[in-house]
């Protein structure tokens, strides 16, 4: 089985016990990595999510600054192939010249230099909330994933099952939030894993 970098990678994680996989977290410092396995790059999201605007004027965390994670992810991603995930409407997408991904899912061209891009609710493969997330994948063989939007009733359906006691909503707490569930980290893992020669 292919050895696979997992860059910005949470020490604790979903990916923590999984083999084969060279962990890149905050001590390894993921912008150093150099090669030479595929990725899946996580780069912190918080400077570029769509609450960075409030997070800079509240806060003083400039919009992008990010120490370079997400371009420093970005160029891995194209120099060894794999995929990056980050939150639905990043402005990194823009400030890196990415094309936006159609909300109805499926892969469409990213950029010139030959990399995908789509849209994905991780709520169909067991995140609690929608965490609507977008891909941007470079030189690896394109899934199917599972596409569109999960509409209000599944997600309260699917509360309900966790919470038949009380059946009332409840919030996630910040590493429920920013988790990725094992069966989406097993996709990611999975195309990162077919790089084409």
């Amino acid at each position: 089985m292919n050895t696979i970098a997992v860059l910005f990678a949470e020490k604790d994680g979903c990916y923590s016990k999984v083999p084969n996989l060279d962990l890149w977290d905050i001590d390894r410092d993921a912008r150093k990595y150099n090669g030479p396995y595929p990725v899946v790059a996580h780069p912190p999201c918080s400077r570029w999510c769509r609450l960075a605007e409030l997070v800079q004027s509240r806060y003083g965390y400039k919009v992008g600054d990010d120490g370079g994670c997400f371009k420093s992810a970005l160029d891995s991603v194209r120099k060894y192939g794999g995929i990056l995930e980050h939150p639905a409407y990043s402005k990194a997408w823009k400030k890196y010249g990415l094309n936006k991904p159609p909300a109805e899912g499926g892969w469409v061209n990213a950029d010139f230099q030959g990399g995908w891009t789509c849209q994905v609710e991780q709520f169909y493969y067991g995140h609690k909330a929608r965490k609507r997330t977008w891909l941007y994948a470079y030189n690896v063989e394109l899934k199917n994933l599972k596409w569109g939007s999960a509409d209000s009733t599944d997600i309260i359906h699917a509360i309900s099952r966790l919470k038949s006691d009380t059946k009332k909503w409840t919030s996630l707490t910040k590493k429920e939030a920013i988790s990725t569930p094992p069966a989406f980290r097993d996709i990611l893992i999975d195309i990162a894993r077919n790089v084409k020669k």
